[in-house]
């Protein structure tokens, strides 16, 4: 088995728990150099983490004959450029999610990888530059215990799906008195803000940021969307991007399903429902809190764990991929459906005058 060295570009806050360390940890796997802008703060990373280069120059690390293999942990502007770099340079990406700001910069991405030749030969075992996009839930104890249930036939076939997010506006972006005027002051807070509710930076808001992950584990276990519609606004006034969406969807399957993400609410939920003819099925996305399970036979609350570092399940399918053992189930074609679901749903908002 062949040990791949990992570069990554942009080493931020996602990296320290929830990604970098899982690249050092899985089997035949091994983070060979690191790059952020700010070189100063690349530097600390490398040396916390015993990372053995670091850069300043993304360019840099893709060219790095050491590294195989690119993941690409910036906000979601920076996501097709990067990828575009990497397919270039023949190196397979890992890419965070969402996979891009819109559907079109996806397929972008996708058919550069897939006209790029891999190097070294025969990495991956096909041809083209192989392309994964970090929807990690999709192997987490949680949401493979859930695969599991609907396999066993315990509810029947999943025929409803209610997703609901709610939560307050955060003390760093709640900015009390009268609602903005968005486009006159987007440029003043542009800077000011946290990115991902920065459409420049994040494509959207908060919406891209978690909803993402909620429907893009939906699609894993139910199947894929085709049809969505939906609407989305600001009502709060507190930033730029959209504050509260709602959506209605029906699978390639049959199923029919709803979701509302609600970013200025007087307190928190999380929660999704898959209804079938003997049961329901119903979790939270965002933590490690038990599965529910209801049928004729009562209520079961069914516990999960979740690993420390949450990217290192995925991260195993992508590094056994890379050595010929099985696929990564995170794919570009899976991550770029899940994005154009959430263009669907933001398309409205984005095109209003």
């Amino acid at each position: 088995m062949t040990v791949i060295r990992w570069g990554i570009i942009g080493c931020g806050d996602v990296c320290e728990v929830k990604s970098g360390p899982g690249f050092q940890k899985a089997r035949n796997s091994a983070l060979t150099a690191v790059m952020r802008r700010n070189g100063e703060l690349a530097a600390d990373f490398a040396r916390r983490h015993g990372v053995p280069r670091w850069y300043d120059d993304a360019q840099a690390l893709i060219d790095d004959p050491e590294v195989d293999a690119v993941y690409v942990a910036t906000p979601p502007s920076s996501h097709k450029e990067y990828t575009l770099r990497a397919a270039a340079a023949g190196k397979p990406v890992y890419v965070e999610k969402p996979m891009a700001p819109t559907y079109t910069d996806c397929v972008e991405m996708i058919e550069a990888c897939r006209a790029a030749t891999a190097l070294p030969p025969g990495l991956g075992g096909r041809g083209g530059v192989p392309l994964w996009v970090g929807y990690y839930r999709r192997r987490l104890p949680k949401f493979v215990k859930i695969q599991e249930l609907l396999a066993s036939g315990v509810i029947g076939d999943v025929r409803s799906v209610a997703i609901r997010l709610r939560q307050p506006v955060s003390a760093q972006l709640h900015r009390p008195g009268t609602p903005m005027d968005l486009a006159d002051t987007f440029d003043k807070l542009s800077t000011s803000l946290p990115w991902r509710v920065n459409p420049a930076i994040a494509g959207g808001g908060l919406f891209l940021d978690l909803a993402s992950h909620m429907l893009d584990i939906v699609d894993l276990l139910v199947g894929p969307i085709r049809h969505v519609s939906g609407f989305a606004t600001n009502q709060g006034g507190h930033y730029p991007a959209e504050d509260i969406v709602a959506g209605s969807f029906a699978f390639e399957n049959g199923a029919l399903g709803a979701g509302s993400w609600f970013f200025t609410a007087a307190d928190r939920l999380d929660w999704t429902e898959l209804e079938g003819p003997l049961g329901r099925i119903g979790y939270v996305c965002f933590d490690a809190s038990p599965i529910q399970l209801t049928t004729a036979e009562g209520v079961q609350e069914i516990p999960v764990t979740q690993p420390a570092h949450v990217h290192q399940p995925l991260i195993q399918t992508i590094v056994d991929e890379l050595n010929g053992q099985g696929r990564c189930p995170s794919t570009g074609e899976s991550a770029a459906r899940t994005t154009w679901m959430m263009d669907q749903m933001l398309a409205g908002w984005r095109g209003r005058e």
